[in-house]
């Protein structure tokens, strides 16, 4: 058999010949995150038993994720980007995202790497959980739809029934306070802070005759062509932020009672766009 030379090893070949062919032997397929891993390691000047003592594991075992012959056990892959200083799109060849985490979320990680690997696969297991749970409630929970009312009325009308042309649908999932509300106001401005902001979705019971607004109970109102959230005393409606003035019961300015507030949507109340029974 004629005598063969060896190529110098390529990325992509083996550093082997295969003597029927007399090339290269390709070298098998290494998935990416044991390439990251060997490519990092590198980089931080780690040798392999010294990367192996930071992560809890044998010299031996990051040789042969390196080599492609087996791969980390996923609980370990937290310690492995600790001990490389990198992500995790980082150390599985992926774009970062383009999301900051907030503090909570740093704080969250910071103490997940604290855990043991038996705590871990507990912490993962229950995330899944929540995870699974959280996905079937929401094919499972009923919507409601209620008319939304924003702050400006339509000038001139007559009648104060006439508001009600001026709301658009919204549909909220279904919880004990949008069960009872009948309508649903946003809010606009500071004027309720710090127990109403600026935006918030307030679920309005409307008043039947015989039940009345009681002295200090937040009720939704028309005045003039707006809309208003304020506390009913008895001198007139009440902004709870103070630097507002109260707006008296006197005047030619007609004031209406829309009915009672009951509180503010939860986040995460208005519902998606999907085919739920409705209730309403």
């Amino acid at each position: 058999m004629a005598r063969r030379s060896a190529d110098s090893w390529t990325s992509g070949k083996s550093g082997l010949i295969d003597m029927r062919t007399g090339e290269a032997a390709s070298a098998p397929a290494i998935p990416v995150i044991c390439e990251r891993i060997r490519y990092y390691r590198k980089q931080r000047n780690l040798m392999q038993k010294e990367l192996g003592a930071r992560i809890g594991v044998s010299g031996n075992a990051v040789a042969n994720w390196e080599a492609g012959r087996t791969r980390p056990d996923i609980f370990l892959i937290p310690a492995i980007c600790d001990a490389l200083g990198i992500s995790f799109a980082e150390l599985f060849g992926m774009d970062a995202p383009n999301l900051e985490m907030t503090e909570r979320e740093k704080r969250l990680v910071r103490q997940y790497r604290l855990l043991d690997q038996e705590h871990m696969y507990t912490v993962d297991s229950l995330i899944q959980t929540l995870l699974t749970v959280q996905e079937a409630r929401k094919e499972t929970r009923k919507i409601v739809q209620l008319p939304l009312y924003g702050k400006s009325l339509a000038a001139g009308f007559g009648d104060p029934s006439e508001f009600e042309s001026d709301s658009e649908p919204i549909r909220l999932y279904a919880s004990p306070a949008v069960l009872q509300a009948d309508c649903v106001f946003k809010v606009n401005g500071d004027s309720m802070e710090p127990q109403y902001h600026s935006g918030d979705l307030v679920l309005v019971k409307r008043i039947p005759d015989g039940s009345p607004l009681q002295f200090g109970e937040v009720g939704a109102f028309i005045v003039g062509n707006e809309l208003y959230i304020k506390e009913y005393r008895e001198d007139g409606l009440h902004s709870l932020n103070p630097k507002y003035p109260v707006m008296r019961f006197d005047g030619d300015t007609n004031v209406y009672l829309v009915g009672r507030v009951l509180g503010v949507a939860e986040p995460g109340a208005v519902a998606e766009d999907d085919p739920l029974l409705w209730k309403k």
